[in-house]
């Protein structure tokens, strides 16, 4: 029965996630998939990654902790060390729910065409309440040109097949955060997606995570990733909204320093500060 299955890998990229990185193996090994390939690239953690990687470093493909240049990298270098069929990477603070993987792989074996299924995916907070479920719609090029509006989807429940990475990967290694939605644009000009209508997957937003952390950064990046693809019509309306919310930040600044003494703390700040960098 194991042969039939098709092998899956599994990529979790890590640096210095040791209080969420156990939860995200065992969500992977908890899956009891017989043809699993799971593979941790970790950049170098200072904190005790290492050791918790070492505690189950027997029942991984393979496992590295050393410097790289950062989360695109470490899944590029992955897939390149792996072997399976169908793909797909696990942040560090993410995990699968029960049974993804074989609810994938039954997809895989009875759609053959499909080079990448996306199920549902659900966000929680810090207390585990759950703040989002995103369920995929229309899986198009245009569907993801409006990725900021409606056309997103939850990275960790997509897998594709190894052909598709290969017509379409990698991932750009100069992205921070839209590199997903990146190869997502140009994966789905090469291959068909298809949506599994199951929750396979949980992120967790907390005030570290890039989505959390980054969040206007990430919304400047997929709208250069979008018109880059050739969605340039799709990112006027997300563009307005980044200089609306430029524009709000402006005058609350300004406010802020008409202010009493606002403007006196200001320039002893910028004492502190040192000039603007260029």
């Amino acid at each position: 029965m194991t042969a039939a299955l098709p092998k899956i890998t599994i990529v979790t990229p890590s640096y210095n996630q040791g209080r969420y990185l156990e939860k995200t193996i065992l969500s992977v090994l908890d899956q009891r998939y017989p043809n699993l390939e799971y593979i941790i690239m970790d950049g170098g953690s200072s904190d005790d990654s290492v050791d918790i990687i070492k505690r189950y470093e027997k029942f991984l493909a393979r496992w590295v902790s050393e410097k790289d240049g950062g989360q695109a990298e470490a899944i590029n270098r992955g897939f390149k060390l792996s072997s399976g069929d169908i793909l797909g990477w696990l942040n560090s603070d993410d995990y699968l729910e029960p049974g993804a993987l074989k609810i994938v792989a039954e997809h895989a074996q009875r759609f053959p065409e499909v080079g990448a299924f996306v199920g549902h995916g659900r966000i929680v907070d810090a207390t585990g309440h759950e703040t989002h479920y995103i369920r995929p719609t229309n899986l198009s090029f245009e569907t993801f040109c409006n990725w900021l509006s409606y056309g997103h989807f939850a990275q960790p429940s997509c897998f594709f097949r190894r052909w598709a990475w290969d017509l379409a990967g990698p991932l750009d290694e100069t992205l921070n955060c839209a590199l997903d939605v990146d190869l997502w644009l140009r994966m789905v000009k090469q291959a068909p997606f298809r949506p599994i209508d199951s929750l396979l997957s949980t992120a967790l937003a907390h005030s570290e995570a890039k989505t959390v952390a980054l969040k206007h950064h990430s919304k400047a990046e997929t709208v250069f990733v979008v018109a880059r693809a050739g969605g340039a019509d799709f990112v006027r309306k997300p563009l307005d909204e980044l200089a609306a919310a430029v524009t709000r930040y402006e005058m609350h600044v300004a406010k802020i320093l008409s202010l009493p003494f606002a403007g006196l703390v200001w320039r002893i700040a910028r004492t502190f500060l040192g000039p603007p960098r260029r």
